[in-house]
């Protein structure tokens, strides 16, 4: 295993401490966990980084990091529904565009009529607003703010299903040339 794959597996580290955290109700817990979550949501770009520039892109790698990325996603928004903070459906949601994007990737099968390439804008606006929208959930704000935690979960709600659409379903490229 290469550098950027054990940052990828750094990912992991990560989640107990954040389960762990979530589960006190004090306000300084929740800081810590929100720190510790940006500070691992953070090591999905150095990893990316890291194996680009060192010219080390593996299959390995590229299975693991979307992998760890969900759990890292996941993990505190269960917690979330278990605090009662998001709905279980709302999280239901992203969690089958995940595994049915998931499935697909690992499926040849059912690729055979399309291209697929990597994360496009829509895939890391969902990644973006994901992490937005945990990261307001976690922290201890003010009541008034709380409506734009919810806010934010709902559109990472809304760019996750639109990024899978489109994952799935490409638009159709014209073979007119007026277009």
């Amino acid at each position: 295993m290469n550098l950027p794959t054990w940052v990828t597996l750094s990912r992991l580290l990560v989640v107990p401490p954040i389960l762990y955290g979530l589960a006190q109700p004090d306000p300084i817990s929740r800081w810590i966990v929100l720190l510790i979550f940006l500070l691992g949501a953070s090591t999905d770009w150095v990893d990316g980084y890291l194996a680009r520039k060192l010219d080390q892109v593996t299959e390995l790698g590229k299975f693991l990091d979307p992998l760890v990325d969900k759990l890292l996603v996941l993990a505190p928004l269960l917690a979330l529904v278990e605090l009662g903070q998001v709905p279980a459906w709302g999280v239901f949601l992203i969690l089958a565009r995940e595994l049915t994007i998931a499935g697909w990737r690992v499926t040849p099968a059912l690729q055979s009529s399309i291209e697929i390439s990597g994360a496009n804008v829509w895939g890391k606006l969902k990644t973006v607003s994901q992490i937005g929208a945990i990261a307001l959930l976690i922290a201890p704000l003010p009541l008034e703010w709380q409506i734009w935690a919810q806010i934010a979960f709902w559109l990472s709600v809304a760019l996750t299903l639109i990024s899978g659409l489109i994952y799935l379903v490409p638009p159709k490229v014209s073979s007119d040339p007026k277009f």
